[in-house]
């Protein structure tokens, strides 16, 4: 009768299955933290970028606007419903300019408990350079608080990128008046100009 033959063994692994589970889950944890960062550093990008669009459209559009003036005062300057409709108009331009700019304003939340992660604690409120390196290095070390100051900056950056997207929300509504009051005022100086 023939012996039967011993299934291959695994080759054993130095570390314990259970530390290596526990390193993979927190370096998946760190790129979890990291990639929400970034997540939310490109939510604020995206929200910048409209408002520079915002502010382009408005360069060529009253540049536009002031090229023709002289035609509007021509023939509608004495007509009162255009100089109301111009006025509104340019409240609302004014208005969705300044939510545009606002959202390039830089926005430093600074209520919250001291993080390395944030750049004027940095240099603030850990010391000197060395002070700072020994903090972040044992920082690093602690994986409970590290994940704990990770998640603290996406809460702050969230903050950031809400406002942002906020100030961008109402240039845009304005805008959109805004186009329908021009709309409105080319249709009165048209209407002006045939009679």
């Amino acid at each position: 009768m023939k012996n039967p033959e011993k299934p291959p063994t695994r080759a054993k692994s130095k570390k314990p299955i259970k530390k290596v589970f526990q390193r993979d889950h927190t370096e998946d944890l760190v790129d979890h933290y990291w990639g929400s960062i970034g997540y939310v550093f490109g939510l604020i990008k995206a929200s910048e970028l409209k408002a520079g669009l915002i502010l382009s459209f408005y360069g060529i559009l009253l540049n536009l606007i002031y090229q023709h003036l002289g035609m509007f005062y021509q023939t509608g300057s004495d007509k009162i419903i255009l100089s109301i409709l111009l006025g509104m108009w340019l409240i609302c331009t004014g208005i969705s300019i300044y939510f545009s700019i606002r959202c390039f304003m830089p926005r430093i939340e600074g209520k919250f408990d001291k993080n390395i992660f944030f750049f004027r604690d940095v240099i603030s409120k850990f010391g000197n350079i060395q002070e700072f390196s020994r903090t972040f290095y044992n920082m690093s070390l602690n994986e409970e608080e590290l994940f704990l100051q990770l998640g603290q900056q996406i809460f702050i950056i969230s903050k950031i990128a809400d406002y942002k997207f906020r100030n961008v929300n109402r240039s845009i509504r304005f805008l959109g008046f805004g186009l329908f009051l021009l709309l409105a005022i080319a249709a009165c100086y048209t209407l002006l100009v045939e009679t």
